[in-house]
């Protein structure tokens, strides 16, 4: 898996986290998040999954595990600050679905592609739903990748941002 997918997956992951618990503190909740996943991928790579209550001394961050963070953090940030306008585009294209039907999953992946469309201009917004399909399709319903590619597919129509033109 790339790092950058790697990247955007825990991004996902943080997202959802946030959006069913939030917290007041976002760095605490970002670095809380970041341990916690260290933890768990350190744990279950010497014995398997920890046990309840088990303290785990955490070694410094690998440079993997920075690079991870160091693309994660910008787009988990932005998607905070500008979820209120994501959320109504989000709105404006699902007709007859109340947006809080929307699996929480496929919230928060769309939340995260929207906000690549619509304010990184160094990722491709193909690249931006791609990467949310495929996400979709390992982290949520066998259907939704079929319903964030639509959703994201009306909202990149919407974007005057010019994709690349072949050579």
């Amino acid at each position: 898996m790339g790092k950058r997918r790697e990247a955007r997956e825990r991004a996902v992951q943080f997202l959802f986290q946030h959006d069913l618990n939030p917290q007041e503190n976002i760095e605490a909740e970002l670095s809380q998040f970041w341990n916690s996943q260290r933890a768990a991928a350190i744990e279950e790579e010497k014995n398997g999954p920890a046990r309840w209550g088990e303290k785990l001394e955490l070694p410094p961050p690998t440079v993997e595990e920075a690079a991870t963070r160091l693309f994660a953090e910008p787009l988990i940030k932005g998607v905070l600050e500008h979820r209120d306008a994501i959320d109504e585009r989000i709105k404006t294209h699902c007709k007859n679905w109340d947006f809080n039907r929307i699996a929480a999953v496929d919230r928060n992946i769309m939340r995260l592609a929207i906000f690549e469309m619509l304010h990184r201009e160094d990722i491709p917004p193909v690249v931006s739903i791609n990467e949310a399909v495929d996400i979709a399709k390992k982290f949520s319903t066998e259907d939704s990748g079929k319903f964030v590619n639509g959703i994201l597919d009306k909202i990149r129509g919407e974007i005057l941002r010019p994709g690349r033109d072949a050579k």
